[in-house]
């Protein structure tokens, strides 16, 4: 990737409080990728179940202190590097799984992030 996508991210302010940390939590302790389509998935879903709760435990760890759009992006820019080259359904379901994260920290676009890294899913 020449350009880095986390230039186009429109820095902003997000609120955190409390209940934010609880929801990360709850998703962090739920099951991930359960639904993942094809034979033989046990490892991928190990190993993109491992990255997401990575980037949750340095969400809950650091959110307070860094509430910000920028920041929290740049987290996931450095889990969304480490698929940006698994198959298709793979990136699909760990773009879902970054869209609820969003979702939670009240975050509604990626400025493109997403895209750049899991093919405009």
């Amino acid at each position: 990737m020449n350009d880095d996508p986390l230039s186009e991210v429109i820095d902003a302010p997000i609120d955190i409080d409390d209940s934010t940390i609880i929801k990360l939590h709850i998703l962090k302790a739920v099951e991930k990728f359960g639904s993942l389509p094809g034979e033989n998935t046990r490892e991928e879903k190990e190993r993109l179940s491992t990255i997401l709760n990575d980037l949750l435990r340095r969400l809950i760890d650091g959110v307070q202190a860094n509430p910000t759009k920028l920041w929290v992006l740049a987290e996931f820019q450095r889990s969304l590097v480490l698929v940006e080259n698994d198959d298709t359904e793979g990136r699909e379901y760990f773009g879902s799984e970054l869209e609820s994260i969003m979702d939670v920290l009240g975050i509604e676009s990626s400025d493109g992030l997403l895209a750049a890294y899991l093919g405009g899913i």
